[in-house]
C-alpha cells in the first residue's frame, strides 16, 4: 500500500486492509476493493470500468460482502458482549430498496422504516412484520393503518412495532387499533438531551428536536399507556444523532435509558425492550476516525449491563439501528469524466455526468468525499481539481480541491462511501434520470435498481386538454 505521506501518492492508498476482522465503516472503499492487472479498480471481483461499459454511468456499485460483513459484525457483537437478547434492525432510510432489505433480512436483521413506502419495501423483501419498527414524527393515519394491518396470526404476534413520537400519534394508534380489534406493540421515543459533535441537521438527541417526547412528560405518558387496552408499551427508544465518532454519548445514553425503562416498570407497563438507536460514523476521508462496529457494540453493551446491574433490573432485549455504518462504505458511485475548465490562478474544474441529483450531500451538508480515477489506480495523484456536477446550479460541486490522477474525457471517476443517503435522497433535478445500481459479489453483477428513462420522467405528468395543440 502506498503511503499517503509520499510526495505524489496514488489511489491505491485507499484500498482496505485485508485483516479478517476488518470493519467496513473504517475503510473508504468497500472491503473487496483491489487493483487488477489492468490497473483498474475492482470491487466484488468486478472491474469498475467494465461495469460502466455494461450498465452506463453514473452507476451505484454495491459490494454484497461489505454489507453482509457489517450485518454480521453488529449481530455477532451483541451476542458476544450483551448477556440478554438483542436484535439489530437496519435503518433503511439510508438506502431502502428490495435487495438491501433482503440482504439484511437474510442476515437475521430487522428493518427500521419511516414511511408507508419503506414498510412495503421491507415486507416485499421478505422481512417479517414483527421485525419492522416504524419511526417518524408525523405518521399519517393511512401509514399507521398500513403498519397495524401487516400483522398476521394472533392479535399482536406479527404486528409491526411502532415507535410513538407524540401525543397525537398515540391517540391515533389507540383509535385505529380499537377499530380493527388489534393490540399494537409500541415503543416510546424520548429526547435524552445528550449532545454529540456532528452536523446540526443530523443531531437528533438534544432537547430542542422535532423528534420524541420530552423526558418531563414520561410520568404522564406512562400513566396514560397503563390504561390502554389496545396498546402494549414494549419499551423505550432514543437516538442521539448520526456520523458520531465519540464513545461517551452512547455510554451516557445507556444509563439514561435504563432509568426510563425502570420508570415504565414502576407504572406496571410490560416493557421488555430498550432501543439505543444507531449513529456510528464511517470513514469518508482520512480525517475521519470512527470506532469499529465491534468496539461500538462492546461499549454500548457494557454500559447497558452496568446500568441494569446498578438498578437491579433484568437485562431487557436491546435493539440497535445501524444505517450509515452498515451500508455507507459498501458502495461507490462511478462517473464518466467530461470536459474541464481552468480559471487561471484560481482552479480547474473537471465535469462529470452526475452530481447533486445522485449525491445531494455535499450541497446539503457540506459533506466531504475522496475521488479516484478507476482506470488509473497507480497513476500519481498530481492534479488538484474541483469536481463539478452537470446540473444548472453553481453549488453543484461534488468535491472541492480533490487530489486525483490527471484525468481526460472518458476516464471513469469513482467516489467511495456513497451507500448511505445518496440514492435515497436522489432527485430528478433538471429532469435528469436517476442512476442504475448493481450488486457485485464474486465476479457477478446484478441490477438491483433499473436506470430511469426519459419515459419514466414523464409517466406521472398530465397535460390539460386545453393545452394540447
Amino acid at each position: 500500500m502506498v503511503s499517503i505521506s509520499a510526495p505524489h501518492p496514488d489511489s491505491r492508498q485507499y484500498l482496505p486492509s485485508t485483516t479478517p476482522d476488518a470493519s467496513p465503516n473504517q475503510h473508504i472503499l468497500p472491503l473487496t476493493a483491489k487493483v487488477n492487472g489492468s490497473d483498474c479498480l475492482e470491487i466484488g471481483g468486478c472491474d469498475v470500468t467494465e461495469l460502466v461499459q455494461q450498465f452506463g454511468s453514473p452507476l451505484y456499485i454495491l459490494d454484497e460482502q461489505s454489507v453482509r460483513t457489517a450485518c454480521q459484525q453488529y449481530r455477532d457483537g451483541w451476542q458476544k458482549y450483551y448477556p440478554g437478547e438483542s436484535l439489530v434492525i437496519y435503518a433503511s432510510k439510508a438506502w431502502s430498496c428490495l435487495a438491501v432489505c433482503a440482504i439484511a433480512g437474510s442476515e437475521d436483521l430487522g428493518i427500521d422504516v419511516v414511511s408507508g413506502g419503506e414498510i412495503l419495501t421491507a415486507i416485499k423483501a421478505g422481512v417479517s412484520a414483527d421485525k419492522i419498527y416504524f419511526h417518524g414524527n408525523n405518521k399519517s393515519v393511512a401509514e399507521l393503518e398500513l403498519a397495524i394491518l401487516q400483522g398476521r396470526g394472533s392479535a399482536n404476534a406479527k404486528n409491526c412495532r411502532i415507535i410513538a413520537d407524540n401525543w397525537l400519534e398515540l391517540e391515533n394508534i389507540a383509535t385505529i387499533a380499537s377499530s380493527l380489534g388489534k393490540n399494537v406493540p409500541v415503543m416510546i421515543r424520548l429526547t435524552p438531551g445528550i449532545e454529540c459533535h456532528t452536523h446540526e441537521y443530523i443531531r437528533t438527541g438534544h432537547l430542542d428536536s422535532k423528534f420524541g417526547f420530552d423526558p418531563n412528560q414520561l410520568d404522564e405518558v406512562f400513566g396514560w399507556l397503563s390504561k390502554q387496552s389496545a396498546i402494549t408499551c414494549i419499551g423505550v427508544h432514543a437516538h442521539i444523532g448520526s456520523q458520531i465518532f465519540e464513545q461517551q454519548p452512547h455510554k451516557d445514553l445507556a444509563g439514561v435509558m435504563v432509568e426510563w425503562y425502570k420508570l415504565a416498570l414502576s407504572h406496571g407497563l410490560p416493557v421488555s425492550e430498550i432501543n439505543v438507536g444507531g449513529g456510528l460514523g464511517i470513514k469518508y476521508t482520512e480525517a475521519d476516525d470512527p470506532q469499529s462496529i465491534d468496539e461500538w457494540v462492546k461499549n454500548v453493551a457494557t454500559a447497558l449491563k452496568i446500568a441494569c446491574d446498578a438498578h437491579g433490573i433484568a437485562y431487557p432485549r436491546v435493539i440497535s439501528e445501524p444505517g450509515r455504518s452498515l451500508i455507507g462504505s459498501s458502495c461507490v458511485t462511478a462517473y464518466t469524466v467530461g470536459g474541464n475548465k481552468t480559471v487561471p490562478g484560481i482552479r480547474t474544474y473537471i465535469s462529470i455526468d452526475g452530481g447533486m441529483s445522485d449525491n445531494p450531500r455535499p450541497i446539503t451538508y457540506q459533506s466531504q468525499y475522496r475521488a479516484m480515477i478507476a482506470n488509473k489506480m497507480s497513476a500519481p495523484m498530481t492534479e488538484t481539481v474541483t469536481i463539478a456536477g452537470k446540473h444548472c446550479e453553481s453549488g453543484d460541486i461534488l468535491i472541492k480541491d480533490a487530489q486525483i490522477a490527471a484525468a481526460v474525457p472518458g476516464d471513469i471517476l469513482v467516489v467511495p462511501a456513497t451507500g448511505a443517503y445518496n440514492y435515497s435522497m436522489s432527485s430528478n433535478y433538471n429532469r435528469i434520470t436517476r442512476p442504475a445500481a448493481v450488486l457485485v459479489n464474486n465476479g457477478e453483477a446484478n441490477i438491483i435498481i433499473q436506470r430511469e428513462s426519459y419515459h419514466d420522467l414523464l409517466r406521472f405528468d398530465r397535460l390539460p386538454q386545453r393545452l394540447i395543440k
